[in-house]
């Protein structure tokens, strides 16, 4: 059963477990630091769909059927899907998931929502409602300019602190048996700094992290020093400084073990990603290949998953209000 640890950590006493995972990114992606660590990658963007809606769709089918078969599961086998993206009622999702007939939950936590996810399918795996989840996430580069920010054809600038949205995908199969174990997690709180600069987003998020991070540290007794990585979603060059330097201020100091998903998958001057990778498919990338990989050789024993999320819309961005974050956390060991 799951039960509580001081005011916010969920602790998994049965131990639920990651039996396999698959990452699935696009052209740019492959073409970064870590494109022969993902699964399957694309020259052609639009993965032969019309629309990039349908396109984003396609990664999470893709890392979904991938992750199944190197779980060596049958996909009546599972339970439930908990998958989200950026868009307007998490479409991308529906459209990509909608002919594997498993029921299905629709997430969204911004670029979070991987961490999300896997909190949702540990619970469901915990409590004994499903034998095996799946979790999943994705972004798409074009899916997530034209909802958020301006057409392709604008050629707009972009200012330093802008991330670039990763068009990829990552999906994970949680159950019982062998595999990498979720110990606890925590799901975080809204955080309302007064950020309005949508091209700012590590700014708006960095102070989530921190109070996500600080709830699982008082809670459950540990330090840094407890982990061999401590991963963030996507704060990026901006908001990771602003991560580590907030929890300065509380004397801890995170550097040796810390990284950023949004620093890992671009070589960011070389790609001209300015600040580095956003998008929910970011860190869902990331942890679904050289992350996971390296725990299943054993490089890796003990991390905590941070991820990261915006939570605005167009509509709220328009209307002028400010961009709250969000943060959950995931603690894994092999």
């Amino acid at each position: 059963m799951a039960y509580k640890i001081g005011e916010k950590t969920i602790k998994f006493e049965n131990g639920p477990v990651i039996k396999n995972f698959a990452s699935v990114c696009g052209k740019k992606e492959s073409e970064g630091p870590l494109g022969k660590l993902f699964d399957k990658t694309f020259d052609d963007n639009s993965l032969g769909e019309k629309t990039w809606e349908r396109s984003e769709g396609m990664l999470q089918k893709e890392a979904v059927n991938i992750a199944v078969k190197k779980s060596l599961i049958n996909k009546n086998d599972l339970d439930f899907v908990f998958a989200g993206d950026l868009l307007n009622q998490c479409i991308s999702s529906v459209l990509g998931l909608k002919d594997h007939k498993i029921s299905f939950l629709g997430q969204f936590g911004a670029c979070s929502t991987m961490a999300q996810t896997l909190i949702m399918a540990s619970l469901a795996v915990e409590s004994g409602a499903a034998k095996n989840a799946v979790a999943v996430t994705s972004s798409h580069f074009c899916s997530a300019e034209r909802q958020y920010r301006f057409p392709l054809d604008y050629g707009g600038q972009r200012t330093p602190c802008a991330q670039w949205t990763v068009t990829g995908s990552g999906a994970m199969i949680v159950g019982k048996g062998e595999g990498l174990k979720i110990k606890s997690a925590v799901i975080g709180c809204i955080e309302d700094l007064g950020i309005t600069d949508s091209s700012n987003m590590g700014a708006a998020m960095a102070p989530a992290a921190a109070t996500t991070f600080m709830s699982f540290i008082n809670d459950t007794g540990t330090s840094q020093e407890d982990f061999d990585l401590i991963l963030t979603g996507d704060l990026g060059e901006v908001g990771s400084k602003l991560f580590k330097e907030i929890l300065n201020k509380k004397n801890i100091d995170v550097t040796k073990k810390y990284n950023d998903c949004g620093l890992m998958i671009y070589y960011r001057e070389d790609q001209d990603v300015h600040a580095g990778g956003s998008g929910c498919g970011c860190s869902a990338a990331v942890l679904c290949s050289i992350i996971l990989q390296k725990m299943q050789k054993k490089e890796l024993n003990n991390i905590l998953f941070l991820a990261t999320g915006a939570l605005m819309s167009p509509t709220s961005f328009q209307q002028g209000e400010t961009i709250p974050g969000i943060a959950h956390l995931v603690q894994i060991s092999n």
